[in-house]
This record gives C-alpha cells, structure tokens and sequence, in this order.
C-alpha cells in the first residue's frame, strides 16, 4: 500500500506494442539516491509478462530499493521474427528510460542490479555481462535462476540436440537470430554466431558479482549448460554463489532450503554491492 510504496504501469520506452514496463518505488523519497533493481520475467522467450513478477517487485520496492519489470517482445506466430537477441537488446534500449523516469519522479539512481528467471535470466546475465559497459548507471551485481548461459549442442540433451546437428542448428538459429547451418555446429565459427546470445562467452575479470542457481533435474533449461557459466566465473575470479539444487527441475520446487539460500544470498549481494543508504 502507499505506506511501503507506489506502482507506475505499463510506462513505455519504445514504438513496439510490448515496449513497456513497470516501476515501483518506495514511499520513502527524501534520500540523495537509490538503487534500481530490475526483474526480467520467465516464460520461454515466448510467453509471460511483468504482471506475473508483481509480488518480487513490491519485495524489492519494501527494501528501499526502486524496481522494475520490463515487457519484451516474445517470439510468436505474430512476431516470428523475434529472437533471444532482439529481446536482448529491447531489454538495453529500456534501461536508460527506466532510469531515467526513476528520476522524473524523483528517486536518482545511482546504481544498479539485474535479475531474472529462466528466459529472464538469460536476458539479465547478457545485460550485467555484455552490455554494462554502457548501462546508464553502474551495473553492482546480477542475480538469476535456471537462465540458459550457453548454447552447445551436446549440453541439450534432453532435446536431443546432442544426436541432431540439423535440429540444433534450427533452435539455435531461431534463438540467436542469425542464420546457423549444420555444418557450423561443430566449428569455431559457430560460437561466433551464438555468441551475443551466450552470456559465459561474455565474463572476464571485470564482470559483475553474481548468484546462480539451477537444478540438476531441469529438463527446461538443460543443467549441463549451467557448467560454462559456473567454469567461466572461477577461470576468471568474479566473486559469485553457484546454488546446485540436486533433486529439482526446471521450477528449483524439490530442494527448499537451497532455494532460500539462493535468496538469502541474494540479498546478502544486494545489501553488500548494492546498499540502500
């Protein structure tokens, strides 16, 4: 209630029909600034909507902390030309007027963290990775669960993308929005082509703190994609929590005390990179 905070909905940042998002902010507006935390809604890259992360908005928002739910353009038989990528980089061209309304409402951002579920996840690990270098204010930290982080083909079994190159390469295709043949897969030219989708490729030494967490038994996101991601965070000494859930799947719904320590290690994260002062 207006005691905790308010809501703006559906605010838009672009031409295209789902170029919204909603930002909601604490009651308490008389601090010099305050910290952005934006959360990037499930659904397959096909399907779902900010409404449906209402409830870890007013989470976020009751900590102190501005947030925000953006809409991305899902793909569907109205929009097939829709991609991992184009999400992506709707995702980018939204933060600036996020920020940006923030401000005309008068909370000044002074920093930021980006998080997500699933196909939530994936978009939020590429914007901390590859595109905080031109956020508009500093990436702090990214926190996400079962996001895929890479695009190997022998990783997705349980697609059976690991028996079929031809299906791989139309997946993925589709996923990253270039044009990948079957004679690629197996090449170094196809990491290329997969490249600004797969947010490992994108962590070096200055990459952002981050919380993962994902569940052996995910037949969604496949578990053994999680081990680039994991392998390229210890190769480069980025300080991160690796939560493994052993009995669950996609929804992390069999291991809950390890789901509330992904969470409680988030807000450790959030209380250490990202303060409310």
């Amino acid at each position: 209630n207006d005691t905790v905070g308010a809501v703006y909905t559906d605010l838009s940042y672009g031409d295209g029909e789902a170029n919204k998002f909603d930002i909601y902010v604490p009651a308490d507006s008389s601090r010099d600034s305050y910290g952005l935390v934006v959360y990037l809604h499930a659904g397959g890259f096909t399907s779902g909507d900010k409404a449906g992360d209402k409830e870890i908005l007013q989470w976020l928002c009751s900590k102190g902390y501005v947030a925000a739910g953006i809409n991305y353009t899902l793909r569907d038989d109205a929009h097939p030309e829709a991609s991992v990528y184009s999400q992506s980089m709707e995702i980018k061209a939204a933060m600036p007027v996020v920020v940006a309304e923030a401000e005309k409402l008068g909370y000044k951002i002074d920093g930021m963290a980006v998080s997500g579920g699933s196909a939530g996840g994936t978009l939020a690990l590429l914007y901390a990775y590859r595109d905080a270098a031109e956020a508009p204010v500093p990436v702090k930290m990214v926190f996400e669960a079962v996001g895929p982080a890479s695009f190997h083909h022998e990783d997705w079994k349980n697609y059976g993308l690991d028996q079929n190159t031809e299906a791989a390469a139309g997946l993925f295709s589709i996923m990253s929005g270039n044009t990948i043949t079957e004679e690629m897969i197996a090449t170094d030219h196809y990491e290329e082509q997969v490249r600004d989708i797969s947010a490992y490729l994108w962590v070096d030494e200055n990459t952002v703190p981050t919380v993962i967490a994902y569940g052996a038994q995910d037949k969604v996101c496949p578990f053994d994609s999680a081990k680039h991601l994991v392998n390229a965070l210890e190769q480069h000494h980025v300080p991160h929590e690796y939560i493994e859930c052993p009995h669950s799947g996609h929804a992390l719904q069999n291991d809950n005390k390890l789901y509330e320590q992904y969470m409680d290690t988030a807000v450790e994260y959030l209380a250490k990179y990202l303060p409310v002062k």
